[in-house]
């Protein structure tokens, strides 16, 4: 930070509890000592942060304890900041959903049946929520399903490259016992409807389908999917 000799040093400023670390303007070791009495040389700019202390500097002349503690009341308080964030994490989804994470690589959609309701969940969860028991029986559904309900975006999302307005459904794949998530394509967005059939598309390399597109057959009756709203 100086472009003459300097020492890094702990420094607790009068009225602290903790020290902060930073530059001490020192011509050599010589001249640095545990106890020294130093004081803040502030930066020409000043914009807000640690960098308006351009260093520290020797403070000759002054007893220890000589400051008067500050009393906390500022003129022009700090109500908040702007800082960048980063967070790393490892997500573990467990073993039901690991399965079902593999499956979908190799284009297949795997759920598990709970053994007291025989309701097929997709995603599995590793246990049924309505029978508190653990589900174990893998089931492979679909690929096709069925439109329960959808609906028509008119607001572009950031970072999506999809133009609007487009259609998010719930889609009811076949053996499954509750709904998911998905985008309607290859069909004008006021064409979609409820009990539409649908098959997945995959893109190259992808671990999730893209889409959904209508299959070709003839709507599924109400009655056949009506509990899956």
């Amino acid at each position: 930070p100086l472009g003459t000799p300097f020492a890094w040093v702990l420094v607790r400023l009068d009225g602290a509890d903790t020290a902060i670390l930073h530059a001490l303007d020192a011509p050599g070791p010589d001249a640095v000592s545990t106890g020294m009495r130093v004081r803040v040389r502030w930066a020409a700019e000043r914009t807000g942060a640690i960098t308006d202390i351009a260093c520290f500097e020797p403070c000759e002349g002054r007893e220890r304890g000589s400051a008067r503690p500050h009393d906390g009341v500022f003129a022009d308080p700090v109500t908040g900041i702007v800082a960048e964030a980063r967070l790393d994490y490892t997500y573990s989804p467990g073993r039901a959903q690991t399965a079902y994470i593999n499956a979908l690589s190799e284009r297949r959609t795997v759920g598990e049946r709970c053994p007291s309701c025989h309701k097929v969940y997709v995603p599995p969860r590793g246990a049924c929520p309505t029978c508190g028991v653990a589900t174990t029986d893998r089931v492979e559904v679909g690929p096709a399903g069925t439109v329960t309900t959808f609906c028509i975006v008119n607001i572009k999302a950031r970072n999506l490259d999809i133009e609007v307005p487009y259609v998010y459904a719930h889609i009811a794949l076949d053996g499954a016992g509750l709904a998911l998530h998905g985008r309607i394509g290859g069909i004008p967005y006021d064409q979609v409807r409820m009990g539409l059939r649908v098959e997945p598309v995959w893109t190259d390399g992808g671990r999730y389908p893209d889409h959904y597109r209508p299959t070709g057959e003839p709507d599924a009756d109400y009655d056949a999917y009506k509990e899956l709203l």
